[in-house]
């Protein structure tokens, strides 16, 4: 009878199993006529209530496109605009600092390795020549 009682006492979210258990659930046998016709008001009114909200969020969206466009800022303008305040914050942040320093250094010690090789095989050729 506790493990029962436990169970009714919860508090752990619904998952997987017990949530499709909830959702094939019908409730409406549980109410009274007078809670389903509030409910179903609830319901109509809340429908109202976000078909509103995207009639004005979408006149929002239309009002930025127009301010945009007399500022004479457009979609291309933007991502210029985001990727170099981008570009500059990554330049600007230490692992990019060390890499960049690590990979100037690392380019110069190859440049002179590639360096030593070219004179090491000119030198081979110019004694194969001689010979």
């Amino acid at each position: 009878m506790e493990a029962q009682a436990q169970g009714l006492l919860e508090t752990d979210p619904l998952q997987g199993r017990d949530e499709s258990t909830v959702a094939s659930a019908d409730f409406s046998s549980m109410l009274s006529e007078e809670e389903k016709e509030e409910l179903k008001a609830e319901l109509v009114q809340l429908e109202d209530e976000i078909t509103t909200l995207r009639q004005v969020l979408s006149a929002k969206e239309r009002h930025l496109v127009e301010i945009k466009q007399k500022l004479g800022m457009n979609l291309m303008n933007e991502l210029k605009q985001n990727f170099s305040k981008s570009w500059h914050d990554m330049q600007t942040t230490t692992a990019y600092k060390k890499t960049h320093e690590t990979l100037s250094h690392a380019g110069q010690k190859a440049t002179a390795a590639f360096s030593n090789v070219g004179t090491a095989i000119s030198k081979k050729f110019g004694d194969m020549r001689r010979k």
